[in-house]
């Protein structure tokens, strides 16, 4: 079995500013979505060599159990191990949950991290720390709010604030919708960044048999003809203003009306396209196809896809299992994970994407060793396991341990910034550059420190 290292810490000479004084909420048109693309950073001159060109993020909304999934304690006291066996892997010595015998067998593609920690224990918080790689400022709030001046941008967002493309299609795309725990789940926006920098958002279902995204078709009414004598009349206008103040925004709305156009763009959205054995591998429901419409999207050259697994709180409605922890897990929850992530890591192998697009499969946080008087087990921040592949990952590897009861951290622990900074660095990031929030203070884009990948 392999062992992951950290890198130690490097020196950096110097650090890339940005300063963005606008602020934004989630939705965002077209014009505003390419004005993101104009927005340049300087990066640090010890900046790694970048090794990927796209990365997916699954996140698993509520927290599923690392005890009954990727770190089982077979000799732990029964209150602890609960009643899964563990089953061997494609990997000697590596086993998982019994009831993810599909991903068992491509472990060999991925690395588990049994080491995440951080201190936030509430969903909206904890949020923050996976999908931002940050402790939110407001600390340890169950509802904590959104608040665009203070909120850390998540990943994509930060990668479209720091990185430049001449392609017409969308740097970061989030889908299949946006989550709520009463207030929408903070995390999933440009935050201080400005809404330049937000997702292109999909909220339609893609197991849906109408399955569209709206904002790239044509209305009924508006022909391609149409479409021009628009976008002429636009430039016409900009060409009469005398100020030039109009440049800008007629270089977005081009680009816009470019999206529109796009006969490539259509396509990466297009599940139709892929065979019915491809679709049914993936499985026919809204996890498999939206981990397939990402396969599509980065295929199609999106540097970011962030993949929503459930949609609001609620012990019933995502993986916050306080309750019946192992019928739930064994009966609805892992059987579609399984597939669809064992799926999405064999096709991007077999199309030669894996070595370019950096896999993160994690939640906002673990649940607690001792299983509680309803059968479930809680939330638990301390210790938990998350998924990493492709991207130079060294397939077959174990970096970090939890302790006997899979509580604490026994070696090598991990943090969101260290995540932050192995994501940035795959990219070509040097995590010491900084973005500046509306009010001007400075923050490195990543905490931490990259694992050696």
């Amino acid at each position: 079995m392999h062992l992951l290292h950290r890198r130690r810490e490097s020196r950096f000479t110097r650090r890339g500013l940005l300063q963005f004084g606008a602020t934004g909420c989630l939705g965002l048109s077209l014009p505003r979505l390419f004005e993101a693309r104009a927005v340049q950073a300087a990066v640090s001159a010890a900046a790694p060599p970048a090794r990927i060109r796209s990365c997916i993020l699954l996140f698993y909304y509520g927290g599923p159990s690392h005890l009954d999934t990727y770190d089982l304690k077979p000799e732990a006291p029964a209150e602890v191990r609960g009643s899964f066996k563990a089953i061997a892997s494609s990997v000697p010595g590596l086993t998982v949950c019994e009831h993810l015998p599909q991903t068992a067998r491509v472990m060999h593609k991925l690395a588990v991290v049994r080491s995440f920690h951080h201190p936030m224990r509430n969903h909206n918080s904890a949020a923050v720390e996976a999908l931002c790689g940050r402790t939110p400022v407001k600390g340890d709030l169950e509802l904590l709010a959104n608040d665009p001046t203070v909120d850390f941008p998540c990943y994509g967002a930060a990668l479209s604030g720091l990185t430049s493309r001449a392609q017409e299609i969308p740097a970061h795309v989030a889908l299949p919708h946006v989550m709520y725990n009463v207030v929408m789940l903070p995390g999933q926006t440009a935050g201080f960044l400005g809404a330049a920098h937000n997702p292109f958002q999909v909220t339609q279902d893609p197991s849906a048999a109408d399955f569209r995204v709206g904002e790239l078709q044509l209305p009924v009414d508006l022909s391609a003809a149409r479409l021009e004598d628009r976008q002429r009349l636009l430039s016409s206008i900009a060409a009469t203003n005398p100020t030039n103040d109009a440049k800008p925004m007629n270089v977005y709305q081009e680009r816009a009306f470019n999206l529109l156009r796009s006969e490539e763009v259509r396509r990466g959205f297009d599940l139709g396209a892929e065979s019915p054995a491809v679709r049914d591998r993936y499985g026919r429901h809204k996890l498999g196809q939206s981990l397939l419409l990402a396969r599509r999207l980065v295929e199609a050259g999106v540097q970011f896809v962030n993949v929503n697994d459930k949609i609001r709180n609620g012990q019933l409605a995502n993986w916050d299992s306080h309750q019946d922890n192992f019928p739930r897990l064994k009966d609805d929850l892992l059987p579609p994970a399984d597939q669809a992530f064992s799926a999405l890591i064999e096709d991007l192998d077999a199309r030669g994407l894996l070595d370019t697009t950096l896999v993160v499969s994690l939640a906002e946080f673990g649940r607690t060793p001792r299983i509680n008087p309803g059968g479930g087990r809680d939330h638990w921040p301390d210790c938990y396991s998350i998924l990493l592949a492709g991207g130079g990952i060294s397939g077959g590897a174990v970096y970090g341990a939890s302790d006997k009861l899979g509580a604490y951290p026994d070696a090598d622990p991990v943090t969101p910034g260290d995540l932050a900074a192995t994501i940035f660095a795959a990219f070509g990031i040097d995590p010491a550059t900084e973005v500046r929030d509306a009010l001007g203070r400075p923050y490195r884009v990543a905490e931490g420190r990259p694992l050696r990948i």
